[in-house]
């Protein structure tokens, strides 16, 4: 966090501390208090959007270490989610393992094929890039399709998660697993951004020329970057796969991919924050135009027979498209600006 005016770093310890006031240790708590206490004053539907948000903050929060920091465009990442979540269903439906294997084991299959797909980064890069990672994206659609172990066509169910006997069955309980790895998959990240692989991404993402120049080796950071990012992907596939319990390739389009970098670029690239705020902004807003407005349009206006459905898309479109022209920068940028003007509003006339 940043410091407010007056506080000065008198050791290095201090200088790499995350929370370092009193202030910042006391929002933490609360923070930390309010989220885990959620079931007890929530539905089940809303547990239900609180835990699809989780789930989708730790894969956005890989793609923007992919593309925040490192620069590398990738527009496949629901393939690489897929990958993750495939792996999990077989391991622990088929092969009967427990989940904690098949969520490591989701991770680090979904990192081996980002792997595979990050290997023409080192040679091109920007659209060139975007292409190979549409390509990754329906080779594994593909390949989950035509493979019997998958389920082809037809899908795979996917039993709970348990651990040590405990089955997360309910809401609630899928709940606290899913936000006890989110937050550390926060923290993670926030950590990565500070040391010399997070610095060696940002130097890749800025001017790669230059961070070749400066000694840094573009082929090992680059497939670094794709490796966190598509294994965070995994993780995020892994519990998608236990909280829905049944697997269908339709789950992870294209559009699906194409709305994740929607989601970091409202939210603020290269930031911590910014995974965090796009997600819980876009998915909230999913559920108010699927909620609100399409039964409001269906009751008060004539339109045609499944015209009101399709006016979700066009309106979802809309408002991301003027959210990037007034707020650009993305809303982590807003929060900034907002801490800023707090802090410094008694000397602002």
């Amino acid at each position: 966090m940043s410091l407010p005016t007056g506080t000065r770093d008198y050791t290095y310890a201090e200088d790499m501390a995350i929370i370092r006031t009193k202030t910042q240790w006391a929002l933490f708590t609360g923070f930390l208090i309010f989220l885990f206490t959620t079931p007890l004053y929530l539905g089940n539907y809303w547990l239900g959007v609180a835990n699809l948000i989780g789930i989708t903050i730790i894969a956005a929060t890989g793609l923007n270490i992919l593309v925040g920091y490192c620069g590398q465009l990738s527009i496949g990442h629901a393939g690489f989610i897929a990958v993750g979540a495939y792996t999990a269903a077989i391991l622990t439906n088929r092969l009967e393992l427990p989940f904690l294997v098949g969520l490591i084991c989701a991770g680090l299959t979904a990192g081996a094929i980002g792997l595979i797909f990050g290997i023409p980064s080192v040679r091109v890069k920007g659209f060139y890039l975007a292409i190979t990672t549409i390509a990754a994206q329906f080779i594994i659609i593909w390949v989950i399709n035509h493979w019997q172990v998958t389920g082809g066509f037809v899908g795979i169910k996917v039993p709970y998660a348990s651990i040590g006997g405990f089955v997360f069955r309910t809401e609630a309980s899928q709940f606290y697993l899913i936000m006890t790895i989110v937050v550390l998959c926060i923290f993670f990240a926030k950590n990565l951004a500070r040391t010399k692989v997070g610095r060696a991404f940002i130097a890749i993402r800025d001017n790669d020329l230059a961070a070749q120049v400066m000694g840094i080796n573009l082929f090992r950071y680059k497939l670094l970057a794709f490796f966190i990012g598509c294994f965070l992907a995994g993780i995020a596939g892994s519990l998608l796969a236990h909280w829905i319990g049944f697997l269908n390739a339709e789950q992870f389009s294209l559009t699906e991919s194409i709305l994740y970098i929607g989601m970091i670029i409202i939210g603020g690239l290269g930031t911590t924050l910014g995974p965090i705020l796009g997600v819980t902004f876009l998915r909230l807003l999913q559920q108010v135009l699927t909620m609100e407005v399409v039964p409001f349009l269906e009751s008060t206006v004539a339109l045609p027979a499944g015209f009101a459905s399709g006016v979700t898309p066009m309106l979802f479109g809309l408002v991301i498209i003027l959210f990037l022209i007034l707020e650009p920068r993305g809303l982590a940028h807003r929060w900034t600006l907002f801490k800023s003007s707090y802090r410094l509003w008694p000397f602002s006339y």
